[in-house]
């Protein structure tokens, strides 16, 4: 009997400290959230990556931070530690872009794309004949997303979104459009909707990905829910190469090297540097690239005594109002 009591109050205090532990981390986030609408205010229209975002946390205890506003408080944070990091979501390729909407109703494959999508898989080792069935899954998994027909596009440095009105049954109104996607090569399942990609591990469900390629692919490939520009003052030299056509990988590397003295204020720049790098004839749709981001990663860890949340969060900042909201949640098993 004082054992199974026992056990029962374990079972008590681990539900009572992953609690607290969630509070801490919901309150961490929060203060993350201040950053990321402060640097877009203070930093208008310019995301690089000597901006106070992109300082990581090392291991620090709560009080450290609460040590400011009461012994007290200090005193019942001295077993809490936090960590975190921000990471740019649109300095990797997303995998949202292989599936362009020209209209609201219609979504058919990008090209140019997938084209991108293929160098970067053969510049990290993969089977680039993936790209193909990549853009499809996509496609198909759209299906019934409330965001299918949502693009964001740059323009004079501002960020707007347009999307179709949505009806009760979850299909764009008027017009003779349809919410459904064609059937086009080796699509012959497009009736049969995937669930919607979410993450990079969501392409274990397309065959031809193991868990190796996911792991190879993690820190260069995410998956938004809108088309997004790649922004051109946080990106890697292989993303960077694989958005540019005809840009090797130790001209992308250059690139990037020359880009940590003087960050790009704009796309002309982009476009100077892109020259300087030898790529005089480079043609480039000026809306796959951009020096800003609205997207962001905030990778967080509370340790509260025994209790561990390790949480990634997706975080969407308002181009003209820098207001922040929380996109979706994912916990770290």
């Amino acid at each position: 009997m004082l054992w199974r009591q026992q056990v029962q109050i374990r079972r008590i205090e681990n539900q009572r400290l992953l609690s607290q532990a969630q509070w801490v981390a919901r309150g961490a986030l929060d203060w993350t959230r201040l950053i990321l609408r402060s640097e877009g205010d203070t930093s208008a229209g310019i995301t690089y990556l000597g901006g106070l975002w992109g300082v990581p946390i090392a291991k620090t205890r709560l009080s450290d931070f609460l040590g400011q506003i009461g012994e007290v408080r200090a005193e019942q944070g001295q077993e809490t530690y936090l960590s975190g990091s921000i990471e740019d979501a649109q300095s990797k390729f997303n995998l949202r872009n292989l599936v362009s909407s020209p209209a609201p109703g219609i979504m058919q494959l990008n090209t140019e794309q997938i084209g991108a999508y293929q160098r970067l898989l053969v510049s990290l080792g993969v089977n680039s004949q993936l790209a193909k069935a990549t853009a499809v899954q996509v496609r198909t998994s759209l299906a019934q997303s409330a965001t299918r027909f949502q693009t964001i596009t740059s323009t004079t440095g501002t960020t707007s979104t347009t999307a179709a009105p949505i009806t009760a049954g979850g299909g764009a109104t008027g017009g003779s459009f349809t919410d459904k996607p064609g059937i086009e090569d080796g699509d012959d399942n497009a009736a049969v909707a995937p669930l919607q990609m979410t993450s990079v591990d969501s392409l274990l469900d397309i065959p031809g990905y193991t868990p190796d390629m996911i792991a190879r692919l993690r820190p260069f490939v995410t998956v938004l829910p809108t088309v997004s520009a790649v922004n051109m003052n946080t990106a890697s030299a292989e993303v960077v190469a694989a958005i540019v056509p005809g840009m090797s990988l130790s001209a992308a590397q250059a690139f990037v090297a020359r880009r940590q003295t003087v960050f790009f204020h704009n796309v002309s720049d982009v476009q100077l540097a892109l020259r300087g790098a030898g790529l005089q004839q480079v043609q480039i749709d000026q809306n796959d690239m951009d020096v800003n981001s609205n997207y962001f990663l905030i990778h967080g860890r509370v340790q509260h005594e025994r209790a561990v949340v390790d949480r990634t969060t997706l975080v969407y900042r308002d181009a003209l109002t820098h207001t922040t909201r929380i996109v979706r949640i994912q916990d770290q098993l």
